[in-house]
């Protein structure tokens, strides 16, 4: 019998994670809250079907925290099977822009097909309407200590 690995099995490693539910992609979603990007790290490829985000991810499954300090790292989270893209209160224009990702989830429609809504700090959100649900995140640097030298904090 094979059991789902937990939270606690996670090792000091890159993070190469994929969702083809809501269930897995929620998993994507807590280890990418607080992310942050300049607004010139979204990339919109229509002919590909993709939509991709450079994150500077926050390291929430870092076990090794007390000995160096909070460290973030950079990842690719990436959407496929993306047929469509809209946002609100991003101006893309604004190169200066610095984002923070809140949370991800996913409106199913019809035949596994529905809309990935990625929520903004700031009222900013873009939803991405998919053919199917098919997300991944990739470490793509080593970590390195986060310039604030905080975890982030969510007041209630």
């Amino acid at each position: 019998m094979t059991q789902d690995a937990t939270f606690e099995d996670g090792r000091e490693a890159p993070l190469y994670l994929a969702a083809l539910d809501d269930d897995d992609l929620k998993v994507i979603a807590a280890l990418g809250q607080d992310a942050v990007f300049p607004v010139t790290e979204m990339s919109w490829r229509p002919k590909e079907r993709r939509f991709a985000l450079l994150l500077n991810r926050f390291r929430w499954e870092d076990n090794g925290m007390e000995r160096h300090g909070p460290e973030r790292v950079q990842s690719l989270l990436v959407i496929d099977n993306v047929l469509g893209v809209s946002s609100q209160g991003i101006d893309r224009k604004d190169a200066d822009l610095i984002l923070s990702l809140l949370d991800i989830g996913f409106d199913a429609g019809a035949d596994g097909g529905g809309h990935v809504l990625i929520t903004l700090a700031g009222d900013g959100a873009i939803r991405l309407e998919v053919e199917a649900l098919e997300v991944s995140l990739k470490d793509v640097t080593r970590p390195y200590r986060a310039p604030s030298r905080h975890v982030p904090e969510h007041g209630d």
